[in-house]
């Protein structure tokens, strides 16, 4: 959930001739030209006319273009060159296009040019052009929008015409049934709820209808895709977590949510609905360095004891004791805090760790799941932690349905024991195999 920061740079003199000249080709050649017909024709000129300008040298790299927008983060490398630059041009009355040059050692691996549309004072993500360091297009995205929201993305030709294949990013429910066992509410990007895998495992209300919901849309189809780093690359990490949840507790009744990254606020009322479903377990594999974003999250869980929240300690390789993350800090009877380990009992290389913020480890590294599309893939980290815990304490509610959240928490640590290599990694311990009952 951390995202890229930006500041609009300052104009300021450059000495250097060389400088000079890449500055006056990178702003003047877009508005001399003949202003294209088509998002296509203003991607294609983009590449030509900008893509080749630079590499930027050392040197170069100081200057402060006017009217650019410098990456803040992951910017420059050890040596100070700029290693990613993204500059946004308004085209009036019609949008945007946005340019991302990538460089690492300031030789030019990938230029990306997007064309952003303006509709309702707002720019919305349209059509991108993919060129490599010899900047020719070798790919491109375009999105389909029904009603206002992404519906599909079509993988393109380099043409920026011929359609490769179409993902989907929003689907209608299935019909199914109601598995009927413990409610398992999840937290993340989405779902993809279409695959036959999840068809009668979605905990669904007395007409059949699912129960999950999309925070970050507000609508009641919460398909997987965070949009949040890139319109045309969402990421699809709920469906790869859910299928380790529902693979693990075999007789669990899943309730997705799409989380809400455009206000965590909604995060509240997220979780007052999970409890009005009820849900008795909460699997979020999310975080985050700002506090304030999990506020309404801490209020509403501290309001809803039955809930057992699981959730991820994260995968920064640091020490949340010193520097924490949330909502792994929070200070919760019924929260739990997951890493991963190796299947010898050693925190996975990257995964966080806490003596007294992170509560168990589990094997969590190199686990099959399946991907959006239905695929088989391998997969590790924290993240993947949360459903095996999850699962673990839906399986203990379906032998005893009436263990309360305290009994439930107390049984999950139960079946910790300590490592046998790491000794201050976690509170209580390591569960070599969730798995198993």
């Amino acid at each position: 959930m951390t995202g890229l920061r930006y500041r609009r740079t300052q104009a300021r003199a450059l000495p250097l001739v060389a400088a000079a000249l890449w500055s006056a080709a990178l702003w003047s050649a877009p508005l001399q030209a003949t202003e294209p017909a088509t998002p296509r024709g203003w991607l294609l000129l983009a590449v030509d006319r900008l893509c080749g300008v630079g590499p930027l040298s050392g040197v170069e790299a100081e200057m402060q273009l006017p009217g650019a927008w410098l990456l803040e983060e992951n910017a420059r490398g050890p040596d100070g060159q700029i290693v990613a630059l993204e500059q946004v041009f308004a085209l009036p009355g019609q949008g945007e296009l946005r340019l991302l040059r990538l460089q690492p050692g300031g030789q030019l691996r990938r230029f990306t040019a997007e064309y952003h549309s303006l509709e309702e004072s707002q720019p919305r993500a349209r059509l991108q052009a993919v060129a490599g360091g010899d900047c020719k297009v070798f790919a491109g995205r375009r999105l389909i929008h029904r009603e206002g929201r992404p519906a599909a993305l079509d993988q393109l030709d380099g043409d920026l015409e011929s359609v490769r294949w179409r993902e989907i990013l929003e689907a209608p429910w299935p019909e199914g049934r109601d598995p009927g066992g413990p409610r398992v509410a999840l937290v993340d990007s989405g779902l993809a709820y279409d695959l036959p895998l999840y068809r009668d495992r979605l905990a669904r209300d007395p007409e059949g209808q699912p129960l999950g919901y999309d925070f970050w849309d507000l609508d009641p189809l919460p398909y997987d895709g965070d949009f949040g780093r890139s319109a045309f690359q969402p990421i699809r990490h709920g469906s790869a977590v859910a299928s380790v949840l529902v693979r693990e507790a075999p007789t669990a009744a899943l309730i997705p949510y799409r989380y809400p990254r455009p206000d965590m606020t909604r995060l509240g009322p997220l979780i007052e609905r999970a409890a009005a479903a009820g849900a008795r377990i909460l699997a979020m594999p999310l975080g985050s360095r700002d506090p304030d974003d999990w506020r309404t999250f801490a209020e509403a869980l501290e309001a809803h004891p039955q809930l057992l929240a699981i959730v991820s300690a994260g995968n920064d390789g640091r020490d949340l004791d010193r520097e924490p993350l949330w909502p792994a800090a929070l200070d919760l009877p019924n929260l739990v805090v997951v890493t991963s380990a190796d299947g010898f009992g050693r925190l996975a290389p990257g995964s966080n760790w806490g003596a007294a913020s992170v509560d168990l480890m589990v094997p969590a590294e190199n686990l099959p799941v399946v991907d959006f599309r239905g695929g088989a893939g391998r997969a590790s980290g924290s993240s993947y932690a949360v459903p095996r815990v999850a699962a673990l304490a839906a399986r203990l509610l379906a032998a005893d349905p009436d263990l309360d959240t305290a009994a439930l928490k107390a049984a999950l640590f139960a079946r910790a024991v300590a490592s046998p290599y790491e000794k201050t990694a976690v509170a209580a311990g390591w569960i070599p195999d969730p798995a198993v009952d």
